[in-house]
């Protein structure tokens, strides 16, 4: 990987296409380019952050991602360069922010992506998940170099580089909970130029894919060799031969399904005849308004000139039904009003007995010499 040596200027770094590419952004190549205000005898430990984007435009390219936990830790460049970025040089801005001071320091890297070596081709690819690890972890040269031992070990290649490296947060990865030191895991994926070895072929086995099926932990003859630094979940495991590769081209065989041929496409003529839309404004909006009002009149008949009103009812009902009629109006009034004229006094078991604003006893309404004996409390008592 490249460490920025200097600040303030350019700095060339020349990957190759596939390969990992890894750049440490050092703080303390930055602190010198902000004025310390630390007491005497005291170190200066400013926070700062790092902005990254290709010039010209707000971002990085898709290829290149950016990683700082803290202010306090180093930021990370990396990604794995592509073959169509061959030959084009590619400038990322660096902005160094002092968080205590707020001053900027802004420094130039120049990419010059080479292309990858023709002799040592890399077909086998194996990319390995492993849960014990960050991404920024993972980016140190000594983890890297320790798990691309271990996997050296165990595969035995000529060859063996490191492709790409994947934070599992990219990939749709949950974050992980404060727990125990819990890490969000990271997919490593290396190539190598000989196939793949039997240890790794396990996990293809049916016996392993029934137990990755049922979320048990697949028996791995060469799990030890990664145990003791890396937790690799094997069920994760992705196995790819670029050697064989399987042509996607396939003979057009024409027949049910498959359209005739019409020629040239050949657009309208530009002299097109005016239309008149006055037949479908009459279709569309005269016509349904024109029966809407005619069944509104038609109900305005029915419901204001058709009604026969009281005298006309009166006429057509016989003498003794309204001599009947007037009696019952009548007795009903007749008892109305004998009930508005009743003087008796509620009993004093109904009463309140406190005023209900005020709280105060309310006394009762009925004098000492008042008769009550004859009202009865309830309507059972005789």
């Amino acid at each position: 990987y490249t460490i920025l040596s200097k600040v303030h200027s350019d700095r060339n770094v020349y990957p190759s296409a596939g390969v990992l590419f890894v750049h440490v952004l050092e703080r303390e190549y930055f602190k010198g380019e902000f004025p310390p205000y630390p007491k005497p005898g005291e170190i200066s430990n400013d926070p700062i952050t790092f902005n990254t984007n290709l010039m010209g435009y707000p971002d990085r390219p898709g290829w290149l991602r950016y990683i700082q936990r803290t202010p306090y830790s180093d930021g990370v460049l990396y990604g794995s360069p592509t073959v169509e970025n061959v030959g084009k040089p590619t400038i990322i801005e660096i902005t160094a922010y002092n968080r205590r001071t707020f001053e900027t320091a802004r420094h130039n890297l120049i990419i010059n992506i080479m292309s990858a070596e023709v002799d040592f081709p890399l077909p086998y690819q194996a990319e390995f998940f492993i849960r014990n690890m960050n991404v920024e972890e993972m980016l140190a040269s000594e983890v890297l170099g320790d798990f691309l031992g271990a996997v050296k070990n165990v595969w035995q290649p000529e060859r063996l580089n490191a492709i790409n490296i994947t934070s599992a947060l990219d990939r749709g990865g949950r974050v992980p909970l404060p727990i125990n030191d819990m890490k969000e895991g990271v997919y490593v994926m290396v190539g190598a130029d000989v196939p793949f070895s039997s240890c790794l072929r396990e996990v293809e086995n049916p016996q392993n894919q029934l137990r990755c099926s049922q979320e048990m932990e697949p028996v791995i003859t060469c799990d030890k060799k990664f145990r003791t630094q890396f937790h690799i979940d094997w069920c994760k495991i992705s196995l790819v031969d670029n050697t064989k590769q399987v042509s996607t081209f396939q003979e057009v065989v024409r027949g049910e399904g498959i359209l005739p041929d019409g020629g040239e496409y050949k657009p309208p003529s530009d002299t097109l005849k005016s239309r008149d839309y006055y037949s479908d404004f009459l279709i569309t909006l005269a016509v349904p308004s024109a029966i809407a009002l005619v069944l509104f009149l038609i109900l305005a008949y029915i419901m204001c000139c058709r009604r026969e009103g009281v005298e006309k009812r009166n006429m057509q009902t016989p003498d003794i039904q309204l001599v009947h009629h007037s009696a019952i109006q009548k007795s009903t009034k007749e008892l109305r009003d004998m009930s508005k004229n009743r003087e008796i006094a509620w009993p004093l078991s109904t009463l309140p007995v406190f005023h209900p604003v005020t709280g105060e006893i309310v006394p009762p309404l009925h004098t000492d010499s008042y008769d009550n004996t004859s009202m009865p409390l309830m309507q059972t008592q005789q």
